[in-house]
């Protein structure tokens, strides 16, 4: 799965100069990934010469006489997964970013090439007994464990199979990667407009206010866009306007997946079977951290035991919010939940999410996080000007250490029609030790500053800015192999979420939003009583979103742990939301069309809380009240960023924390309100 999985995996205005920048001018050889400006044409001659490249290292493998060695085989096998994967970040990203449908048809057609190569190798007994072949005892670990691990991915790719069944088994392969880019498309592509009375918006920020003007109907118009759809959920008072924005945001994506998604299951599941497992869940657990499908099951019964008692009195504060609208309620609609957190906070934490806003304006937050991730992982930014790339709104950047670059990464931040609706760091290309730079994406969906409009973000939009930032700093910081297929974030995919999780802290810290955080009209700095009232008041509901994310957890295993005839996919997204949340799901939603994660993650989204488990215990060994203090950011940068894929992740927890992880931290974190001490654990962890 390593050699196929990865193909799935998975951010204008003059800068303000800062600490962040670096100090002397550094060029970059390498050229950037847009630098041929390249048309459909151009753009299928790159990637079909990036394949045949891989095909040549794979042929002049098989062609080696003699003992097998590291040059006649790991280099040349290295080199083909360096090839096919640069070929399918490529496709991978234009498939989701290009602004031509037609380009978008292209790359997702290519995408399915890339994919079909690494399968064809991954299937190839002769490349197999090749690498079984190689002598390792005077390799380093990180080539014994590349060598190692890669004979699993071959045997859990069947390569062991007879000729009829690995011949099915790469069929079913490219099916299964055509239909995830389908399931995928079919989410971006499916934008829905809510129409509204201007009455409606009553509640909402007033800068959304003034960007959704009504049109020549009388009517305001409102996508399914995330700097849409969001403010609607937490602060407009109209219940029956969210409501329907919550449907069309549910269902923008339904009925066109449901076709989709059902052949995804039953490729998975054939492809499951036929490898000797019951259920793909249990086929595409073997190589994670988690070890095994029923984990998975034991797992969400931990999180749900730990979080229940606190999600339910989270839950009885909300519907007394609800019962002064609505007296006698008894129940809380999923879309209602973020509306009546917003009304507890005020009420009883007397936070406004609103009285930050004016502190995040977009401009500064890149700013921040800039300079954020320059202090913490030591490092420093350039960006790269007049570079061309697939929307002018793009900007690309180096990363440099001690005076060199290590890295490159661009930045697409804002929605546009046909774009990748989330937010997601992708893989540009691995980084080779002395052989290529690590290069890296940033896809997101926030404000756009302009010259009227400043582009406030919501607490979230800045949470999730400084998570996709520490996916991308681990890709870079791990992207310093010496081989493509251990570089980067190549280890188990059930750990690549917690780097990411972890810096989501960072918003938190007083310290760290007083170097950014100022009010756009003025230039004050957040108030340290605001910061403070702002964390208590955070940490209210987080009882309800572990439960909300053990839901989905349990949406992804229990869809994929058994026959696809057997699964009715509203009947599981229901059930599920009923059974780990206290929210009453709406029926006509459909979740599932829009749940993405199904296609990429496919049973694993667990990894969300599997991780955050991991990243709090992390974020226990860092000071808090300096968090850039003592050993604890380089340490974590040189003991669990830095060997990329180079160990197992397993290995990488229990030498930054001297001991497994576990469930104690999160239980603090998800406490910390009602224990009083939010944004200040009290422990080191250990």
């Amino acid at each position: 799965m390593m050699l196929a999985a990865r193909l799935a995996i998975f951010f204008c205005l003059p800068l303000v100069l800062g600490a962040v920048l670096s100090a002397q001018k550094v060029t970059v050889s390498q050229p950037t990934i847009w630098a041929a400006k390249p048309d459909v044409a151009s753009f299928e001659k790159i990637e079909t010469d990036r394949l045949a490249a891989g095909q040549r290292a794979i042929d002049t493998l098989l062609a080696a006489k003699g003992p097998r060695t590291i040059e006649n085989t790991l280099v040349l096998f290295d080199e083909a997964v360096h090839q096919n994967n640069s070929a399918g970040y490529f496709a991978g990203l234009m498939e989701q970013v290009h602004p031509d449908t037609t380009f978008r048809d292209h790359a997702t057609a290519m995408l399915t090439k890339a994919s079909a190569a690494q399968t064809a190798i991954a299937l190839n007994h002769d490349v197999y007994n090749a690498l079984a072949a190689l002598d390792l005892s005077k390799t380093d670990a990180a080539t014994r464990y590349y060598v190692q691990r890669q004979l699993l991915e071959f045997r859990l790719a069947g390569v062991d199979k007879d000729d009829a069944t690995r011949a099915r088994l790469k069929k079913l392969n490219d099916q299964a990667t055509e239909q995830q880019s389908m399931f995928d498309r079919n989410i971006s592509d499916g934008q829905k407009v809510v129409e509204a009375d201007p009455s409606e918006l009553d509640g909402l920020p007033q800068d959304y206010i003034d960007r959704h003007k009504p049109g020549a109907d009388g009517k305001v118009h409102i996508t399914t866009d995330y700097p849409d759809v969001f403010p609607v959920f937490t602060f407009a008072k109209s219940d029956p306007l969210r409501r329907r924005v919550a449907l069309a945001f549910a269902t923008r994506a339904y009925p066109k997946n449901q076709e989709i998604l059902t052949s995804l299951m039953k490729t998975r599941y054939e492809i499951a079977t036929l490898l000797g497992y019951p259920s793909w869940a249990d086929y595409n657990a073997a190589d994670k951290m988690i070890a095994k499908g029923q984990n998975i099951a034991d797992f969400i019964k931990q999180v749900n035991d730990a979080s229940r008692a606190l999600s339910q009195r989270e839950f009885e504060m909300l519907l007394a919010e609800k019962q002064k609208i609505v007296p006698g309620a008894k129940e809380i609609w999923d879309y209602e939940r973020g509306y009546l957190s917003e009304l507890v906070r005020r009420t009883k934490y007397d936070f406004d999410s609103q009285s930050v806003r004016p502190y995040f304006p977009f401009l500064e937050v890149k700013q921040g996080i800039l300079d954020t991730a320059a202090d913490l992982f030591h490092v420093s930014f350039q960006q790269e000007q007049n570079v061309p790339a697939w929307d002018p709104a793009v900007e690309t950047w180096i990363v440099i250490d001690s005076g060199k670059p290590i890295g490159r990464f661009y930045l697409d931040m804002h929605p546009r029609p046909g774009k990748y609706s989330h937010a997601e760091m992708a893989p540009v290309l691995d980084g080779i030790r002395g052989k290529q730079l690590p290069e890296a994406i940033l896809v997101c969906n926030f404000p756009v500053a302009t010259a009227t409009d400043p582009g406030l973000m919501d607490y979230g939009d800045v949470e999730t800015f400084f998570h996709e930032f520490g996916h991308l700093m681990h890709h870079i910081l791990g992207g310093q192999q010496q081989w493509a297929g251990i570089t980067g974030i190549s280890m188990e995919s059930d750990f690549v979420e917690a780097p990411s999780q972890m810096l989501e802290e960072w918003i938190r810290s007083p310290q760290v939003l007083a170097k950014f955080a100022r009010h756009y009209k003025t230039g004050e700095p957040i108030p340290a009583e605001l910061v403070a009232r702002m964390n208590r008041a955070s940490a209210f509901g987080r009882g309800g979103w572990v439960g909300r994310q053990n839901s989905y957890s349990a949406i992804s295993y229990d869809i994929y742990k058994t026959k696809p005839e057997d699964v009715s996919l509203d009947a599981v997204t229901l059930d599920d939301s009923r059974r780990y949340t206290l929210f009453t799901p709406l029926p006509e939603t459909h979740t599932w069309a829009s749940f993405g994660h199904l296609g990429g993650y496919s049973s694993a989204y667990y990894t969300y809380l599997w991780d955050k488990v991991i990243a709090e215990d992390f974020f226990l060994q860092f000071d808090h009240q300096n968090l850039l203090a003592g050993d604890a950011p380089m340490r974590y940068r040189r003991v669990v960023l830095e060997p990329g894929g180079s160990m197992s992740a397993n290995d990488l927890v229990k030498n930054f924390l001297g001991r497994p992880q576990n469930i104690t931290a999160l239980q603090h974190w998800m406490a910390e309100e009602f224990d009083g001490a939010a944004g200040a654990p009290k422990a080191s962890g250990q």
